[in-house]
């Protein structure tokens, strides 16, 4: 009974090691929770382009039916800056999410996973071109995560396609996430993790190119995560260029 007993703490410890690596702060994560589980999250960006500064703070809501699948919203609220003050808020472009996972493979201290995901960009914003904000323009997007963490390294990589038609902006969307963590494992959760990502779109139809980088740390302890990065151009030839953006968020699973 004793060795069953260390057995199963054995699995926790190591299962929860593999989520104490953290899912990306910007980009996407390709762990999977239980079934009937939800997420609750948030992550204001207050972005600064040569056309202003825009505060985004989406109320994003996501739910698995079950341990492969995910269904979400995110609901972002869209405040115009100018020199420091508050304008009136908008509601910008709301985003419907799903993930499906068709492959995993784990090994002690490490996963990898393949995951096929979706997203329905509604028209429901401003039409600022925006990209994520508030684009006010429908757009279908799906793409592949592929992710592999271990205690050690979290490496995250997501390619897709962004249609949007009614729009001449259609797009390859590629995100790289790589996640190091600072602490020892540890049994329940409770850990710092550095991140790097790097964000590159290409509009196809334009021959425009962004490419975007963010470091970025997060603290995470039990259920609970809190995180923070900056993000700033590499490269870019598109209209209402970006001169950076600040990310302050957290999540909590129940």
């Amino acid at each position: 009974m004793i060795n069953l007993f260390k057995c199963i703490g054995l699995f926790l410890i190591v299962h929860q090691n593999i989520l104490a690596q953290g899912p990306p702060i910007i980009g996407d994560k390709p762990i999977m929770l239980g079934s009937n589980s939800w997420v609750f999250r948030t992550l204001t960006e207050l972005r600064n382009t040569e056309k202003g500064e825009y505060l985004k703070t989406p109320v994003i809501a996501h739910f698995l039916p079950s341990s492969k699948t995910l269904i979400g919203i995110h609901l972002p609220f869209i405040i115009p800056m100018s020199n420091g003050t508050k304008k009136d808020y908008f509601i910008g472009d709301i985003e419907l999410i799903g993930k499906y996972q068709f492959y995993r493979k784990d090994e002690t201290g490490k996963t990898l996973r393949l995951l096929l995901k979706t997203i329905q960009t509604l028209p429901t914003g401003k039409e600022l071109n925006l990209m994520r904000m508030s684009m006010g323009k429908y757009a279908s997007y799906i793409g592949l995560l592929a992710g592999y963490e271990s205690v050690k390294i979290g490496i995250i990589n997501e390619i897709g396609f962004n249609y949007q038609p009614n729009f001449n902006n259609d797009e390859i969307r590629y995100v790289l996430s790589i996640g190091i963590p600072l602490l020892k494992p540890s049994y329940p959760v409770k850990q710092i993790n550095l991140f790097f990502e790097s964000q590159n779109n290409w509009f196809v139809k334009k021959g425009n190119y962004l490419n975007l980088f963010a470091p970025g740390i997060q603290y995470a302890k039990g259920r609970m995560t809190v995180e923070a990065s900056y993000q700033f151009p590499l490269f870019q030839n598109i209209e209402n260029k970006r001169n950076n953006s600040i990310f302050l968020g957290g999540r909590y699973i129940f």
